[in-house]
């Protein structure tokens, strides 16, 4: 895959690979196939800039995020930030860069500690890393901090089932802002709220990003979404970014037949407006376990040609800023 990776970027992912083993055997277990989650996914992210990452479920976007912050270790790639490589760094090597990479999960219930309150959540990053002296320091500072967040000060003594669905997560996003991140991963933040609820973070994300121009990786299946929040975007399919470039250069002009459907199959606003059906597709996603020979996509591509069946197109630019995996191009 060719690198398209910018030495100038804050972080940089070259050739990501994250394969989970499966293994049989009672006594001796043995590897018996690998579920290829994430294949060779490179992009870059700067200060200030928003990256959107969609796919359809099961095809790596999570996986993407988790490997990024090494809450599970990638099985092959490079991560950098600033020009450091933090791929092989473990445990104490690591310190220093978690404070530069906070992530927000998409449910902000499961996310959040039941037994601890929204006070004693929040002040242990502010306590481990050295940002404050003692736990009233912590709690001065925090009551800004939920300030800033559309909370108050007095929900710091309260417990995570006391709010609502978008309250607790705009307490999960305090929490990855405490220690002033550089970089920010949200894995579908929004996907679990109501639209009005969603219109909100969204807002709120923005003005954070303008405070700490922190760079985003967006993970969303909400194209909508997508498009307003992020410069660029990406287009997984089965472990591999098929599509990728500037957010409107791709929503306008999409090239892969993988993104032309996922864009075709976008709800549309209008109640009245017929909706373009012919870039839909049938047919079932491949499991990532035992994929198709040659393109992955090829099973459910209506422009397949007899080279998808062999050989696995190369990421290409086709145009500035726009790159795109198929051998229409």
């Amino acid at each position: 895959m060719v690198n398209v990776a910018d030495n100038n970027k804050f972080l940089e992912v070259k050739n990501l690979k994250k394969f989970f083993p499966i293994k049989a055997g009672f006594l001796f277990r043995h590897v018996i196939a690998n579920v290829m989650a994430v294949d060779d996914v490179s992009f870059s992210i700067d200060k200030n800039e928003t990256f959107g990452l969609v796919g359809e479920s099961g095809c790596g976007k999570s996986t993407v995020g988790r490997a990024l912050l090494k809450l599970i270790e990638p099985s092959g790639g490079t991560i950098a930030i600033n020009g450091t490589d933090i791929t092989e760094k473990h445990d104490k090597e690591m310190l220093k860069f978690r404070r530069e990479m906070q992530i927000v999960f998409q449910d902000p219930t499961s996310s959040l500690n039941p037994r601890m309150t929204v006070g004693q959540t929040l002040s242990e990053p502010l306590l481990f890393h050295g940002i404050v002296k003692d736990k009233k320091a912590a709690r001065e500072y925090l009551g800004e901090l939920l300030l800033s967040v559309g909370m108050k000060p007095y929900h710091l003594d309260r417990y995570p089932h006391q709010f609502s669905g978008g309250q607790r997560q705009r307490i999960a996003i305090a929490r990855a802002i405490t220690v002033d991140p550089s970089l920010i991963i949200l894995d579908e933040p929004t996907s679990a709220l109501d639209v009005s609820v969603q219109a909100q973070i969204i807002t709120l994300l923005k003005k954070i990003q303008d405070k700490l121009h922190a760079g985003f990786l967006f993970i969303s299946h909400d194209l909508s979404v997508v498009r307003f929040i992020s410069q660029n975007v990406g287009i997984m399919y089965l472990g591999k970014i098929v599509e990728k470039g500037n957010t409107d250069e791709l929503f306008d002009n999409p090239l892969h037949p993988y993104s032309k459907a996922l864009l075709a199959a976008a709800p549309v606003p209008n109640p009245r407006m017929r909706r373009d059906r012919k870039h839909l597709i049938g047919g079932q996603v491949p499991s990532p376990i035992n994929r198709p020979s040659g393109c992955f996509f090829r099973t459910r591509c209506p422009d397949v040609k007899d080279i998808c069946k062999d050989v696995y197109p190369e990421f290409k630019e086709v145009a500035p800023n726009h790159f795109v995996a198929c051998h229409l191009y």
